[in-house]
């Protein structure tokens, strides 16, 4: 059963700082531009913790989880982070206008969740995870024994926890925070309270399996700082323990504002790359279809979108051919050893095995460590790569089905790396859960 609790979140005192200049993107979506931006903005933004500069004498005794912890020690002292005073979960929503011009609403509710062993068949993941984003964010943890960052979780309803925290007269006042992006989305979280709502949420969310969206690294990392704090404590598992918890945003996956965006793929930096090569090797495991060279990226989207009905679509670009690759053959089967039906039918598998291992003949090792690829969130920015001679090849994909994500995550398998872009992403420092 999914355990979730109130809790009560340090949030900024907005008295005293704005929310546009302290708050962040996710830590691993902050590029060093962004950092600089997020330095300049405020000496108390929080990517001062969570993604602090490294300095060339870091050491044991003063290094970037040392000087994150000072900051979070000082800021708490200054009043710059203040504890709500009563255990609350947090309504937050988030406004946006889609890369293809539309416009969503996604709602969900931020608490505390109980951290659970994927074994327990509570918590499920899509991805794979890599161990050294797991390192720093468990030195981080040591150091803050705060978190500091939502995790991103489905749960799947019909509405009626959504309904619980409808606005009504606890939400149809302003919001207790109120925040624009860099990218534009506006962010409102609502304070709520009421002892019966929240119970009335605990009760339903009992029976529900999570989903993790965003977050796969953290949750881990969550799981083994838990793991460590029960041997320190030498008790074993203590229920009520701050540390069996980690803070969550909740969304229900058919909320009608919840977009998965494609990532697509561009290899560059090959040894030795021949178009035609390529052409006649992916024909042996896909029908190619030769397309307008210079299509572009509205075209390319929808093209993929209409013969993506039927399977499996992907558009293979290069400098002088664009090809769409369609209905899987029978030859591909042979990269495909210990993967269920399941797997084999999510296009981001038939890409990996198939064209960038068995045709490019990329290393799995490579393709985590992302030697010769790069993702990128927009086709146009793909088509470019390759159209200035930056990149070998681009290939362009469908979004996987939230569907998909679920059948995967519950049947206990998992996808590759950058299959699932759901957009937009959570604002972190919005709510912070301190373990003390």
């Amino acid at each position: 059963m999914a355990d979730i609790h109130p809790f009560r979140a340090l949030r900024y005192d907005l008295q005293r700082v704005s929310a546009e200049q302290v708050v962040t993107q996710p830590y691993d979506k902050i590029t060093p531009a962004m950092q600089e931006r997020y330095y300049a903005a405020s000496p108390y933004n929080l990517v001062r913790i969570i993604l602090g500069r490294r300095e060339p004498g870091d050491e044991a005794s003063n290094n970037v989880y040392t000087r994150a912890a000072d900051d979070a020690r000082q800021w708490r002292a200054e009043g710059i982070f203040r504890r709500d005073s009563e255990p609350s979960i947090y309504v937050y929503s988030q406004t946006f206008t889609a890369p293809s011009g539309s416009k969503f609403e996604r709602r969900g509710f931020i608490a505390l969740g109980r951290l659970e062993d994927y074994s327990a068949k509570v918590v499920f993941r899509h991805e794979q995870t890599l161990s050294k984003p797991k390192a720093d964010r468990l030195d981080l943890l040591r150091a803050t024994r705060t978190h500091y960052e939502q995790l991103f979780l489905l749960y799947e309803d019909s509405g009626e926890i959504a309904s619980l925290l409808a606005p009504n007269a606890a939400t149809a006042i302003a919001p207790t925070i109120e925040v624009a992006d860099e990218y534009g989305v506006a962010h409102k979280v609502w304070q709520i309270s009421d002892p019966a709502v929240i119970s009335s949420v605990q009760k339903k969310m009992r029976d529900q399996k999570l989903v993790i969206a965003d977050g796969h690294h953290r949750y881990e990392t969550a799981l083994n700082f838990r793991n460590e704090c029960r041997t320190a404590a030498g008790t074993g598992s203590n229920p009520q323990a701050p540390y069996e918890f980690v803070m969550m945003t909740l969304v229900n996956m058919n909320d009608p504002g919840l977009l998965v965006l494609p990532t697509h793929r561009v290899v560059h930096s090959l040894d030795s790359f021949s178009v035609d090569e390529f052409q006649k090797s992916s024909s042996q495991f896909f029908a190619v279809e030769e397309i307008d060279p210079a299509i572009d990226a509205e075209r390319a989207t929808a093209l993929l979108r209409e013969k993506g009905r039927n399977g499996t679509a992907l558009l293979a670009v290069t400098a002088s051919r664009a090809s769409l690759l369609h209905s899987p053959k029978a030859a591909g089967a042979k990269f495909f050893a210990g993967l269920s039906p399941r797997q084999k039918a999510l296009d981001v598998v038939q890409l990996h095995k198939c064209l960038l291992e068995g045709v490019l003949k990329l290393s799995e090792e490579s393709i985590r460590n992302q030697q010769n690829l790069s993702y990128l969130r927009d086709a146009s920015e793909a088509l470019d790569q390759v159209r200035k001679g930056a990149a070998n090849i681009a290939f362009l994909m469908n979004p996987c089905p939230i569907a998909q994500v679920r059948d995967i995550a519950l049947a206990g398998e998992v996808m590759p790396q950058k299959s699932t872009d759901f957009y937009p992403k959570l604002l972190s420092g919005l709510t912070v859960y301190a373990l003390d």
